[in-house]
């Protein structure tokens, strides 16, 4: 049954993708946001997103909720438009003023002194444009990802990430993380989403409720004292980001994996109160 699903979700997409490759990247995410924000509302992970704002949010009221909801679906529906035109994103020069960098010093100094760190964020706006930057400013980079459900557009998407996002990319997992073990000695840095829900990780607050979360960081942090780079992006037009490097975190000696972890889920939360629309809800966070 999920073959039959996934196949019909593989054809759909890429007939959205062709056309919205004939439209341009204006109308694309223009349409393509206002389409998602119509059907996001009949998917079962809107319900799941409503729950998770309740948690974070438990003061807004229905209206307020299914407007940041409102503005995410139509936000999702951008991103998967401008997939189309990543290698644009990356390498055309009438794209270059589409990304505002913040503290691109930050990036410089660590490509100057040969430096490996720790890049973290979550998944806010058009995520993607986060690593591709990161690698285009000449850092060795290894992503950590995780595969689509559907294995018939996963190809696809790996494909993608790798020839224009970042090359090294590290699937999500017990053998992911030995092969980062292996970048990162072999003088990588790496860059992974801290708000997903994980089964490896360590139950600490988030919002005031107990979720997993992953705790590699924090790991090598206390194994190879790296400094850790929080990294945040926001829409500020419909096709204009704004990218910001924040400075390193610094942490103590005594400072536990536990510690640690609740301070990256600090950070994490103080970027989704910026923009709580710019972030996916989607994702079951405390299950």
């Amino acid at each position: 049954m999920n073959s039959i699903k996934y196949f019909f979700q593989f054809i759909i997409i890429i007939l959205f993708l062709i056309f919205f490759k004939l439209l341009g990247l204006n109308y694309s995410t223009f349409l393509s946001g206002k389409f998602l924000r119509l059907i996001g509302p009949l998917f079962r992970s809107n319900r799941i997103s409503h729950q998770n704002l309740i948690k974070a949010f438990p003061n807004l009221d229905k209206n307020q909720r299914q407007k940041i909801l409102d503005n995410m679906w139509n936000n999702y529906g951008k991103i998967l438009a401008e997939y189309v035109f990543i290698k644009k994103f990356r390498n055309s020069t009438k794209f270059s003023n589409k990304i505002i960098i913040e503290n691109q010093e930050e990036l410089e100094k660590i490509k100057d002194k040969n430096e490996k760190v720790i890049f973290i964020s979550g998944h806010f706006n058009n995520f993607e444009l986060m690593a591709m930057h990161i690698e285009k400013s000449g850092i060795d980079l290894a992503a950590v990802y995780r595969p689509l459900n559907n294995y018939f557009l996963n190809p696809i998407m790996e494909k993608i990430r790798k020839k224009y996002i970042c090359k090294k990319q590290i699937k999500k997992g017990i053998s992911g993380m030995k092969q980062l073990l292996i970048d990162f000695k072999n003088g990588y840095s790496i860059a992974l989403m801290i708000d997903q829900r994980v089964s490896q990780g360590i139950k600490v607050n988030f919002f005031n409720e107990k979720a997993f979360t992953t705790s590699i960081p924090a790991q090598f942090v206390k194994k190879f004292r790296v400094k850790i780079i929080p990294v945040y992006i926001e829409r500020i037009e419909n096709t204009k980001f704004k990218l910001k490097f924040y400075k390193a975190l610094q942490f103590k000696e005594e400072d536990t994996i536990e510690s640690i972890t609740l301070s990256l889920n600090k950070v994490l939360e103080k970027m989704i109160l910026k923009n709580p629309d710019q972030w996916i809800w989607t994702h079951n966070r405390w299950k």
